[in-house]
């Protein structure tokens, strides 16, 4: 075992530097971050290193060699087995190796470095009319080179092939210290291949009768690329050999075209194991795809998203999705009406058009996220890969829910049925006593029913930690000795990625803790908020994250924010899944042991911006917001705050107390020596400005022409409809524009509009920097004084969509009181108001270019569906963006934000505004928004209110 000492931990972070790695980390940060992978396994590093370039791998080769200390590659880190997580040099390849180095359009072929993400090949390749053929459903995050390294095949294997079938060479660099120029002809030489050809022409027989039997046969090594008859390809080979071989220094793959059109069949069954019955059906029909789904995943996706993002599914419990390519489209609608004739399918649906195809794709993509919380333990990874030949899948399907009520356990299967490979994710009781003994027996017994089946344990993931120990049940002794010889020959010191495949760990070892419960120095905290989601407990909260990373995807092509810090950094400690592995830790309390004020726990939340991006685009509903929220409670309780805090945490209160003499202090703020002074005590950055104030606040401009509360029982004047606008604290006192503009639409729409006499804040900025105590009483005034509005069936309109969000969502958290969910349902947007405003109709804006970034918080907790659709009927032209505009209330004015502010705006919403033609009208609902374009981009921007009234 590897000692984990300090003095070794130096000595390995010296021989690195020594031998000229740059980035090298052996910070308890570091170390959290890398622990675990989107296994269940920790793990933790002695150092992670971030090679630049390929003379650096072999640097990190080299020290290990004189240390002593293995190296485990990792890509992305979404690796399920536990394939990218080890005790010595994690080696982070995704950080700077990263490039597409050629498309050879002749050739049909690309040259990448191993951390190249899939979607940046395709993206690439794309132009050319080509693709790279396998496709994971983590394809816009993990890498070629870790796609290689499991011999991933993804959706639509059955078109293109797994990893293995589309590698045409590799540069590998051994432990030794050997660099192999791998070619699928087999002409590759060396001293280390010819040995490697001794130990398989020594046992021919059994790799000719154990191995690719079928094709999702990827447990242990596919000896059979080995084989004479196959050319000895050991390039092929290398695919699926979990990094325990050698680190890829670069990759060369075959490259397909991209089919002209697609045609989707979506058939229904009585259940997933019907529609496995019919998967040898499907085959003849040349399908690139045949994906099975459960329904109940569907309808998790349905109460996590909304019903408006489900598509039209067809009757059934389980589907299949059958995906036909080729050049007619009349002739692939023949075939699709020949698969469901030939189907024994209840329903069915032809979906031909892509945006369509795209969202009954992106609920099978999400599948693995979606899956983990469909029952009323977490659902969990560990046996999730298992494949049978694919007339075997129904019957499979059938024995394994069987096995699944005998263990008392909950499962419901999807995946690559049209291959024979199923994905599931079980509610495993790890983090009940007894819990890992309970789940060594079922992955045991399940692993003889998979191979009563003639199946393999991995039908792409790899072996990984989760089930290298169960392979003597799989192969014979024989093969199981010819893995160790062939590890012996290109690994003989046991430096890659030990415990893996060849003398593996056992499969309860490590296993992560799952949050039930806080660490023993946590205990008693009292908590800020209620955490409803997790029954107020913070530990199963942070393990909600199961690190399928889709916060690392660029979010640019999906109109989605997760994750605004990372797409400027890229680096893994400002990513949600990041800062969810040291929030965990810090429950664990081992690595991270001082609890809520742990250095690490305070620079991995620094550039969280708390844009509740992850809220709605991770599949698992991580809310980094509202854990920030609780850790700054938590660190601060009793304790001296940083100046940003007292100042811009507590800015409406200031605004309130400033009103009377606002025009005095605008004045004020511009004398230089004064403004300089301003932002230092409140922690502002010198580059930002300060918002100027409302002159006088919009709640005395609005009782001019509105109604006043008195008593919410207000008549109405000639029959209007009521309303209630609700004066946030941006409204009230720095931009009343909006506000203005609200009446007067909504009068003409027919409204008669009503205004608090006491405007009532939510509380938002106590919120964000963790007051949370100000902050509950803060929120139960305001529900005590929208309730009765509510209670009458008066909507109550949010403009600020911030503050809106705190009524929809924060509200119910921070109080215990039933009419905080009656008001959140009560509280509309102005999309939302509008929509279902009888006899109104949207202004003629035909013509008219619109630049809309949704705020992130009504993208992630309102929805920006009802201000989309208005805004098609209205003719605009509209171009949507997603991500976040970097402001995001005190964050990107704080003092030491700023960079990672401008780079948020600049991944999309600056680019975006420069392109915009010259009367293009750029739309942003928030104060921070508007604010963000005044100060980056001289551009003034407008509230949808404003806009639909035609004032600028």
């Amino acid at each position: 075992m590897v000692d984990t000492t300090l003095s070794v931990r130096q000595d390995v972070v010296a021989a690195l530097r020594r031998h000229g790695v740059g980035d090298v980390d052996d910070s308890s940060l570091a170390r959290a971050l890398y622990s675990t992978d989107a296994s269940l396994y920790r793990v933790v590093p002695q150092v992670v290193v971030r090679p630049r370039h390929g003379d650096e791998l072999e640097a990190v080769l080299a020290a290990s060699r004189e240390t002593g200390v293995p190296v485990t590659p990792r890509g992305a880190g979404t690796s399920i087995a536990g394939n990218a997580v080890g005790s010595g040099i994690v080696v982070d390849l995704s950080a700077h190796l990263n490039r597409v180095h050629e498309v050879d359009v002749e050739a049909g072929r690309a040259t990448v470095d191993p951390g190249v993400v899939h979607a940046a090949l395709q993206t690439a390749a794309g132009p050319h009319g080509l693709r790279f053929g396998p496709d994971p459903s983590t394809h816009t995050r993990c890498t070629v080179g870790g796609m290689i390294g499991n011999n991933a095949c993804g959706n639509r294997a059955l078109g293109y092939g797994r990893s293995a079938d589309n590698v045409a060479g590799l540069e590998v660099l051994t432990a030794a210290g050997e660099r192999l120029v791998l070619a699928r002809d087999g002409s590759s030489a060396s001293p280390t291949l010819d040995r490697l050809r001794e130990v398989i022409g020594s046992d021919l027989a059994t790799v000719r009768t154990e191995f690719g039997r079928f094709g999702r046969q990827v447990s242990g090594y596919s000896l059979e690329h080995l084989l004479p008859e196959r050319g000895f390809d050991v390039a092929s080979f290398m695919a699926g050999t979990e990094g325990t071989l050698g680190l890829i220094r670069s990759a060369t793959v075959d490259l397909v075209e991209v089919p002209r059109h697609v045609h989707l069949v979506v058939l229904g069954y009585g259940s997933m194991a019907e529609a496995g019955d019919d998967v040898p059906t499907m085959l003849p029909f040349d399908p690139i795809a045949c994906e099975g789904l459960g329904a109940r995943i569907v309808e998790v996706f349905a109460e996590a998203k909304g019903s408006a993002g489900v598509p039209d599914y067809p009757r059934g419990g389980g589907y299949l999705y059958v995906e036909l390519a080729g050049d007619d489209p009349a002739a692939l609608a023949a075939r699709g009406d020949e698969v469901v004739r030939a189907s024994q399918a209840l329903d069915h649906r032809h979906v031909t058009d892509s945006r369509a195809q795209a969202a009954f794709w992106r609920i099978r993509e999400e599948g693995a996220g979606l899956a983990s919380r469909i029952w009323d333990r977490p659902a969990l990874s560990g046996w999730e890969d298992a494949a049978v030949p694919p007339e075997a899948v129904g019957a499979y399907l059938r024995d394994f829910a069987g096995l699944l009520a005998e263990h008392d356990l909950h499962g419901e299967p999807y995946g690559h049925l049209g291959d024979g490979c199923v994905h599931v994710r079980i509610d495993f009781p790890l983090s009940d006593d007894g819990g890992s003994a309970a789940y060594r027996h079922f992955i045991e017994d399940a692993a003889r029913l998979t191979a009563s089946h003639g199946g393999s344990f991995s039908g792409e993931h790899g072996d990984g930690r989760a089930r290298s120990e169960l392979l003597p049940l799989m192969y014979s002794p024989a093969a199981i000795d010819l893995f160790a010889a062939v590890k012996h020959v290109l690994d003989p010191d046991d430096l890659m990625n030990p415990g893996t495949l060849v003398r593996p760990a056992p499969l309860d070892a490590d296993l992560r803790g799952q949050g039930r419960g806080w660490a023993p120095g946590l205990q008693g905290a009292r908590r800020g908020l209620r955490l409803l989601h997790d029954d107020g407990d913070l530990g199963a909260a942070v393990h909600r994250c199961t690190g399928v990373g889709k916060c690392l995807a660029d979010n640019r092509p999906n109109a989605s924010v997760m994750c605004p810090s990372f797409q400027a950094t890229r680096q893994e400690k400002d990513s949600t899944r990041g800062r969810a592995r040291v929030l965990q830790e810090m429950v664990d309390g081992r690595l991270v042991g001082e609890g809520f004020r742990s250095p690490e726990v305070h620079e991995a939340l620094d550039l969280c911006l708390s844009c509740k991006g992850c809220l709605s685009d991770c599949p698992t509903g991580v809310d980094m917001a509202t854990y920030k929220s609780e850790v700054l409670h938590q660190s601060y309780r009793g304790r001296v705050r940083p100046r940003s805090h007292y100042v811009l945490g507590r800015l409406p209160f200031w605004a309130r107390l400033t009103s009377p003499v606002a025009r005095l202090t605008n004045l004020a703020l511009r004398v230089p020596g004064l403004v300089h002074v301003a932002r230092w005590v409140a922690g502002v950055d010198q580059r930002r400005s300060l918002p100027t104030f409302a002159t006088r606040r919009f709640g005395r401009l609005a009782r001019a022409r509105a109604h006043t509360d008195g008593a919410a029982a207000v008549e109405s004047r000639g029959g209007s409809a009521r309303v209630l606008l609700w004066a946030d604290s941006f409204t009230e006192y720095f931009s009343t524009d909006a506000g203005r503009a609200a009446i007067t639409l909504l009068e003409s729409a027919g409204y008669a509009v009503e205004v608090l006499r006491r405007p009532q804040c939510c509380g938002l900025t106590w919120i964000t920097t963790g007051q949370l105590d100000t902050a509950r009483t803060l929120v139960r005034r305001a529900v005590e004084q929208l309730h009765p509005y509510v209670e009458q069936g008066v909507p109550v309109l949010g403009l600020e969509p911030s503050c809106t969000a705190v009524l929809r969502s924060d509200a119910v958290e921070l109080i215990d009181d039933p009419r905080a969910a009656e008001v959140a349902a009560g509280v509309v947007t102005l999309a939302e108001l509008l929509e279902r405003t009888p006899g109104w109709s949207p202004p003629d804006l035909s013509g008219t270019e619109v630049v809309v970034q949704p705020h992130c918080h009504q993208s992630s907790v309102m929805g920006f569906g009802a201000d989309l659709a208005l805004l098609e009927r209205s003719g605009a032209r509209v171009t949507r963006l997603s991500g976040c505009c970097g402001l995001a209330g005190n964050f990107g004015v704080e003092k030491g934000h700023y960079e990672v502010s401008v780079a948020v705006a600049e991944h999309q919403l600056m680019p975006a505004v420069r392109d915009a033609g010259p009367g293009a009208v750029v739309l942003a609902d928030g104060f921070s928004c508007r604010t963000q374009l005044d100060d980056l981009a001289d551009v003034r921007a407008v509230h949808l209110a404003q806009l639909l009234v035609g004032r600028t």
